[in-house]
């Protein structure tokens, strides 16, 4: 990829929605491979990852593996294979976080440094680009000028700067939360995470006084950056991520095509900008973002902080609003819509807030308008009305589900194309079809044929240009046929379609042998020296070989992964950009000013109570961050100590590095 290349880089949780994604538009797709990919239920076999290989490479679109849980000792070694066979599959590069695997001998994969590698530093970010990483997966929590200072502190030739631009957040610094395995000992840096979250929250301060009831303070509303992508492109990102390996399909199709668009235009407004694959994607159907589950959305902390960025009334899809209620029957509730033009369907998911502003579902069975009223409607719900909590006559209602929408992404609806102008011309022995792509890649075929008079040359030289044309099963669409013929030609359909077929045949391949084969970019020598000399647990040190890798940059103290259980008493278990005093606004730096406020608002600590589940908020105010503080359970460890594991630990001392 080059530096004035855009990659729009989507997910996918199979090989067929990865296709799918390919054909809406994607440049490139993350999927996981048979195991190590960080979703434990996003697994894909090597059959299927080689399959969604060649289809992509057919557009020079790319496939990116994830293997970025960090690895047990006993892991390395089935890793080191897996990451051959990935290879031998054609997958273009690896999306990793544990640095043991750059310890071991791999074949010549381009390596990217996945999110959780926790990226918000120029220096962190040159020395990943220093260790052989190509793509630089920058934390969500950035502002447009954190990001451009890391681009002015990288090579834009050796590296590429990647930022995720949709989709759900953690509300944690990726790789810097904890609390799953604390909890449960299911571990988020390894694919396991139980999201914590997104539960219910009861906020007391610190002379114990609730400040919030029932409020999910730790829920983030989903990433949107729809609207900044002109000042990312500004900024240096050139790999623009959409978040969502276990979301479905019309997901991925809906948002990958809206972000297609979004960059054609951009495109089109910059010819010195171009995107990273070939061809061009229409759709029959607008894209909508708000059409999928969505908690409402949010730019997060790309133009700075804001208070507006937590879903803290339910995780769930609140949806759009259609209308309210109008009479609530024994057996349906009528719906005047908000416009005439809505309409309602068999299946649809309605939702509206109860009296405590908890989201209740209402699915639909029937819906039938009302006869003689415009935009009234009757709704037979799926389940019995008496269930619908404080369902009244005014209230707002929602929908969170648009059967019609569901049923269109069901069906095919995108093409993806590359423009190619067929040249057919005479030779010593009868005819060559050479087809020329809009990449500039060429391939031809020939057709031994005596020459034979047409009967009609008119109508003969029409269906030479009907038959060239003909490319709908493949990938290519004709721009212009040339007939570069000096006497009109008489040529059976059936040989026609014959020297067609091969010349595209020779296209095909022509453009797989012009697609170069990512390398993985060399290590400086001597190791460039990490910025610290010194590494917490929050290193996700998990394996000697990761241990080896810091010892040979500089480190000197290196502390096991949290998940080695060195760690029993009580520890950060998330650090967070979001602030939940801010949030309420309850902010000391919010209090500056305020006359009679000044002095008496200080960031104490606050506390997070869940049931029997307790965590400490306290606040670093210089950096303005929050650490979730807790300790692990005794369940986890007594659990943890039943099935011993080989790991790395710091005690005993590890084999010193020579």
């Amino acid at each position: 990829m080059l530096p004035h290349q855009l990659e729009l880089l989507s997910p996918a949780r199979t090989a067929d929605i990865g296709i799918e994604a390919i054909h809406h538009g994607a440049d490139a797709v993350y999927i996981g491979g048979p195991s190590f990919g960080a979703r434990t239920s996003a697994d894909n076999s090597l059959a299927d990852i080689a399959r969604l290989v060649k289809e992509a490479h057919r557009f020079h679109s790319r496939i990116f593996v994830t293997v970025n849980t960090i690895l047990r000792d006993d892991e390395l070694e089935p890793a080191r294979q897996l990451i051959h066979q990935l290879y031998d599959a054609g997958v273009d590069a690896l999306i990793v976080q544990d640095m043991g695997l750059l310890e071991l001998d791999l074949p010549p994969i381009q390596l990217h440094a996945s999110t959780q590698c926790d990226i918000r530093t120029p220096e962190k970010a040159r020395f990943l680009q220093d260790a052989g990483l190509t793509h630089l997966v920058l934390a969500r929590e950035l502002t447009l000028q954190q990001i451009a200072a890391i681009r002015a502190a990288t090579d834009a030739n050796r590296t590429i700067i990647e930022y995720f631009i949709h989709g759900a957040l953690c509300v944690a610094y990726s790789g810097q939360c904890f609390i799953s395995h604390a909890h449960t000992g299911r571990s988020a840096n390894r694919g396991d995470c139980s999201q914590a979250c997104r539960l219910p929250y009861e906020v007391k301060d610190s002379q114990g006084r609730i400040v919030a009831h029932d409020k999910h303070v730790l829920s983030m509303k989903d990433n949107n950056q729809s609207d900044n992508l002109r000042a990312l492109i500004d900024a240096g990102v050139r790999c623009f991520k959409i978040e969502g390996r276990y979301k479905d399909l019309a997901y991925v199709k809906n948002i990958t095509a809206h972000y297609r668009k979004l960059f054609d235009e951009i495109l089109e407004e910059r010819p010195e900008l171009a995107r990273a694959s070939s061809g061009h994607t229409t759709f029959s159907f607008t894209p909508d973002p708000d059409q999928n589950f969505n908690r409402e959305f949010t730019d997060y902390f790309t133009n700075g902080r804001k208070d507006d960025i937590g879903a803290f009334d339910t995780p769930k899809n609140p949806g759009r609003s259609i209308g309210w209620v109008t009479r609530v029957a024994a057996d349906h509730v009528e719906i005047e819509t908000e416009s005439p033009e809505t309409v309602l369907h068999n299946g649809d998911g309605l939702c509206y807030l109860d009296l405590q502003k908890e989201l209740v579902g209402l699915q639909t069975n029937r819906c039938e308008p009302v006869v003689g009223a415009i935009g009234r409607w009757k709704v037979f719900p799926k389940d019995p009305m008496a269930g619908f909590k404080d369902l009244r006559k005014g209230t707002q209602v929602n929908r969170n589900r648009d059967m019609n929408w569901v049923r269109t992404l069901e069906k095919k609806s995108s093409d993806r194309r590359i423009g190619v102008w067929p040249r057919l011309s005479e030779t010593a022995t009868g005819l060559q079809l050479q087809l020329t792509d809009e990449d500039g890649h060429s391939a031809s075929a020939t057709l031994a044929l005596e020459w034979q008079a047409p009967k009609d040359a008119a109508q003969a030289e029409a269906k030479l240009r009907e038959s060239l044309g003909r490319l709908g099963d493949t990938e290519f669409e004709p721009i212009e046929t040339q007939l570069a013929l000096p006497r009109p030609w008489f040529v059976p359909a059936s040989q026609l379609n014959a020297l067609r077929r091969e010349a595209v045949a020779a296209l095909q391949q022509a453009r797989l042998d012009a697609l170069p084969r990512l390398v993985r970019s060399p290590a400086a020598e001597p190791p460039t020296p990490y910025p610290e000399d010194t590494l917490s647990y929050l290193a996700n040190v998990f394996n000697q070989k990761a241990r080896d890798f810091y010892a040979k940059h500089g480190v000197k103290v290196i502390a096991a992964a949290y998940e080695s259980h060195e760690e029993e008493g009580e520890v950060s278990l998330m650090i967070t950009k979001h602030c939940v005093r801010f949030s309420l606004s309850l902010c000391p730096k919010q209090a500056k000013g305020v006359t009679g406020v000044q002095g008496t608002v200080r960031a104490e600590p606050l506390q997070l109570i869940n049931g029997k589940e307790k965590l400490t908020l306290r606040f670093d105010c210089k950096p303005c961050e929050m650490h979730v503080v807790g300790k692990i359970k005794r369940s986890v460890l007594n659990a943890a100590a039943e099935r011993p594991l080989t790991f790395y630990r710091t005690r005993p001392s590890a084999t010193p590095v020579h």
